[in-house]
């Protein structure tokens, strides 16, 4: 059987999730991220708990998603700037590659965020 696989392009759209203890200060900080152009758009998904390891010992937490979309060539500035802004020592910073995206969504995007500098 031939392989009948398409490679696309990578698209430059990618979504970031983290994680915040609050979520009036998920909002802040991504109020921040969204006024300096690192992200197009950042949506929360509130009231989710959460079970993981930290300094050896099982913790469960009550916590807030964010999820950014972002441009790919954005990811090292909006990553600086969420350690900075961050409450948690080690903040999650996942960055799933969006397959493909219309259009007129990735023209958005483009048109909300910062070019990055050279």
């Amino acid at each position: 059987m031939a392989d009948s696989s398409v490679l696309l392009p990578a698209s430059p759209l990618v979504l970031v999730l983290t994680t915040f203890p609050e979520a009036e200060q998920a909002r802040q900080i991504g109020t921040a991220l969204i006024e300096r152009q690192l992200a197009a758009c950042v949506n929360f998904v509130p009231s989710i708990q959460s079970v993981y390891r930290w300094q050896g010992q099982i913790q469960q937490d009550a916590e807030i998603i964010a999820l950014f979309k972002t441009r790919r060539a954005l990811l090292p500035g909006l990553e600086a700037a969420l350690s900075a802004l961050h409450p948690y020592a080690t903040p999650e910073f996942v960055v799933l590659a969006a397959e493909s995206a219309s259009s007129a969504y990735l023209a958005w995007v483009e048109a909300t965020t910062a070019q990055p500098q050279a």
